[in-house]
């Protein structure tokens, strides 16, 4: 296994969504305010037109955090609904599109908190062979790949996540994640280091 980790390889992993640029935030926050209300009514045409937006990038985002194209679109679904319910008590304080990927993101960090109560209370035979047949299906090095991601603490992991695979800058991060741009920075540069040292510490052990 090569012992230099390129992070490029991360956005080719299979199932990866395309990659898709953030549009400026243009509305003003009158028209942020507006749109939560039609929310909060359950507009179909909003969340239609909300969906037409941002639903790929959304799906890519969830899938980068949960690894599979099934639990991405479980999260989406998810985050609308959370959407729905919330957008009463949207003020306006964050862009609406910061505000609904931040929902995202805390979605995806349930989902996986779920998966790991399930793993922790399932049978261990149904464990191993749920192992053996991911490593028939996927290759050695993606797997070590996810391995390493799904390692990492939340947050470390969607600020990688979100800059690396995603594109967004750290402008964007912060504002999702209620962090400074200096804080996102300095996340993303510790993370990639741990990452880089994980990989040669799994090469070597290969």
């Amino acid at each position: 296994m090569d012992a230099s980790l390129n992070i490029d390889s991360l956005r080719d992993l299979p199932g990866t969504l395309p990659n898709l640029t953030i549009t400026p935030q243009t509305r003003t926050s009158e028209d942020d305010l507006r749109m939560a209300r039609a929310c909060a009514d359950g507009s179909s045409e909003v969340f239609a037109s909300i969906y037409a937006s941002h639903g790929e990038r959304m799906k890519s985002i969830a899938y980068n955090h949960l690894g599979n194209i099934s639990d991405a679109e479980d999260a989406v679904q998810e985050t609308f609904l959370k959407v729905h319910r919330a957008a009463s008590s949207y003020n306006g304080e964050a862009a609406f599109t910061t505000w609904l990927y931040r929902i995202l993101i805390n979605t995806c960090y349930d989902l996986l908190r779920k998966r790991s109560r399930r793993i922790r209370e399932a049978p261990i035979d149904d464990v191993v062979a749920g192992s053996r047949a991911a490593h028939a299906v996927d290759d050695v090095k993606r797997m070590a790949l996810r391995k390493l991601l799904n390692e990492l603490p939340e947050q470390r992991r969607t600020v990688f996540a979100l800059f690396e695979i995603e594109g967004l800058s750290h402008a964007e991060i912060a504002g999702i994640l209620d962090i400074t741009e200096g804080n996102s920075k300095w996340i993303l540069f510790s993370t990639k280091k741990q990452l880089q040292e994980k990989w040669k510490s799994e090469v070597r052990d290969s």
